[in-house]
C-alpha cells in the first residue's frame, strides 16, 4: 500500500518522458480499435439485418397433416394454431393459418374463367410482407370496401386482366365467393399464381368449417435456434408434421455465416497488424529505458515490480485507445451501415466493451519486447555495457 502512490507517480513520468512516441502508440490502437468496432458492430447488426430480410419472403416452418403431399387433401383443425409457442428469446413468433383449393376465378364483366390456387389465409395481413404494389394501385388507392378483399399474384392478374379494385368471383362447384382486388403480390414464387382471400372465405369455398391445410410460421433467430423451436414443437404436435423450409432457414444461415466469416477474419487481421506496430514503438521503449531499469533494480527494485510498472502502461494506453477509437468505430460502423446495406447499422452497446477488452489485450500483447527488461544486470549497465 505506501508502494502505491508512488507506483502511479512513475506511471505518470513514464506516459509524458516521450509525447511524440505516446501519440503514435495511441494512433495504432485507436485506428485498430475504430475498425474493430466499426466491423464487429456490422457483424451484429448484419445478423439482425439478414433475418429480417429473410422474413420478408415469407414463412421459414410449416406445420401440415402427417404424411400429406400435393396429391392428398388432408387437413388440421384450425384450434392447432393455439397450440404454437409466440414467445422465443430471439423475438416474437408469427403465426398464420392457411387453407389451400383450387377455384376458379372470373371477372363478372368478361364472362372468361380460369382455374388458380386460392390460398385462404388468416390473418390476411400475413401475404403483404413481401408485396408489391402495381404503379397503377399506387397511383390512385382506393379505400377498401366493406366486401371481401383479396391479394392476387402479379401472374394471375395478367392473366385475368385484374385491375385495382376490380371485383372477381371464384368458384368451386356450386359455392361461390366474391372479392375486390386489395393489390398486387409479385415475389417471383408460386405466390405470384395465387389469389389470397382471408381463411373464412377460403372455408366456405370448400366446404370446410374450421379446418386448414398448413399453419405457415416465422421463426426469428439463427439456424441453430429455428431447429431447436422446430424439434420442440414436433414433440408438442405429434399428431402433425413439422417441415422447415430449408432454402430460407440453410440459406440464410450460409449468408450470416460467409459474412461473420469476412468480418471476423478482417478483425483479426487488424487486431495483428496493431499489435505489430505497438510491438514496433515498444521495442525501441525497451532499448531506451535499460538504464532506468538497471538503476531500478539496483536500488532494491524487484524484476517483477519493474514489468508491472510497463505492463501498466500498456494496458492504460490500450485502454484509452480503445475508449477513442471504439467510440470512433460505432460512428464509423453507422456509415457503413448505408453503404453495404442501405440503412445505417444500429450501434450494439455490447460491442464497445469488447472491442475496448480486444484493444487492451492488443496492447499488453504488444509490449512484449518490454519483458527483455526483467533481464536486465544493474552492474552491466552501469559499466555502460548496455
Amino acid at each position: 500500500m505506501p508502494d502505491r502512490p508512488m507506483f502511479w507517480r512513475i506511471i505518470r513520468r513514464i506516459l509524458a518522458s516521450n509525447r511524440a512516441r505516446l501519440f503514435v502508440i495511441l494512433l495504432a490502437l485507436g485506428a485498430g480499435a475504430a475498425v474493430t468496432a466499426a466491423l464487429l458492430n456490422l457483424q451484429v447488426d448484419a445478423k439482425r439485418r439478414i433475418t429480417t430480410e429473410f422474413r420478408a419472403f415469407g414463412p421459414n416452418v410449416l406445420i401440415v397433416p402427417k404424411g400429406a403431399s400435393a396429391s392428398t387433401g388432408e387437413t388440421l383443425p384450425e384450434s392447432i394454431v393455439h397450440s404454437v409457442p409466440v414467445n422465443l428469446p430471439s423475438g416474437r413468433v408469427s403465426v398464420s393459418a392457411a387453407l389451400y383449393l383450387v377455384a376458379s376465378v372470373s371477372i363478372p364483366q368478361s364472362g372468361d374463367s380460369l382455374a388458380v390456387v386460392v390460398a385462404g389465409t388468416k390473418p390476411l395481413a400475413f401475404v403483404r410482407v413481401s408485396m408489391r404494389f402495381s404503379s397503377a394501385s399506387a397511383a390512385s388507392p382506393k379505400e377498401p370496401t366493406p366486401q371481401q378483399v383479396c391479394v392476387v399474384g402479379a401472374r394471375v392478374a395478367q392473366r385475368i386482366g385484374a385491375q385495382p379494385d376490380a371485383e372477381l368471383v371464384l368458384a368451386n362447384g356450386d359455392r361461390r365467393e366474391s372479392c375486390r382486388v386489395a393489390s398486387f403480390r409479385e415475389t417471383g414464387g408460386p405466390e405470384d399464381d395465387r389469389i389470397a382471400i382471408e381463411l373464412r372465405a377460403a372455408q366456405r369455398l370448400a366446404d370446410l368449417p374450421d379446418r386448414i391445410s398448413a399453419v405457415e410460421i416465422i421463426v426469428p433467430g439463427t439456424l441453430g435456434a429455428i431447429q431447436d423451436y422446430i424439434g420442440n414443437l414436433q414433440r408438442l404436435l405429434p399428431d402433425a408434421e413439422v417441415r422447415p423450409i430449408r432454402q430460407f432457414t440453410e440459406g440464410e444461415a450460409r449468408i450470416y455465416n460467409r459474412i461473420s466469416g469476412i468480418l471476423s477474419a478482417t478483425v483479426a487481421v487488424v487486431l495483428v497488424l496493431t499489435a505489430l506496430c505497438v510491438m514496433a514503438a515498444m521495442t525501441n521503449v525497451a532499448m531506451e529505458r535499460r538504464n532506468d531499469v538497471g538503476l531500478m533494480k539496483a536500488i532494491g527494485g524487484a524484476a517483477r515490480r519493474v514489468l508491472r510498472l510497463f505492463l501498466a502502461e500498456a494496458a492504460l494506453l490500450g485502454f484509452t485507445g480503445g475508449v477513442l477509437g471504439a467510440a470512433l468505430g460505432m460512428l464509423l460502423s453507422i456509415w457503413l451501415g448505408k453503404q453495404v446495406f442501405g440503412v445505417a447499422a444500429r450501434p450494439r452497446l455490447i460491442v464497445y466493451p469488447v472491442a475496448v477488452g480486444l484493444t487492451m489485450l492488443v496492447s499488453i500483447a504488444g509490449a512484449y519486447p518490454l519483458r527483455r527488461l526483467a533481464n536486465v544486470r544493474p552492474a552491466s549497465v552501469f559499466r555502460g555495457e548496455a
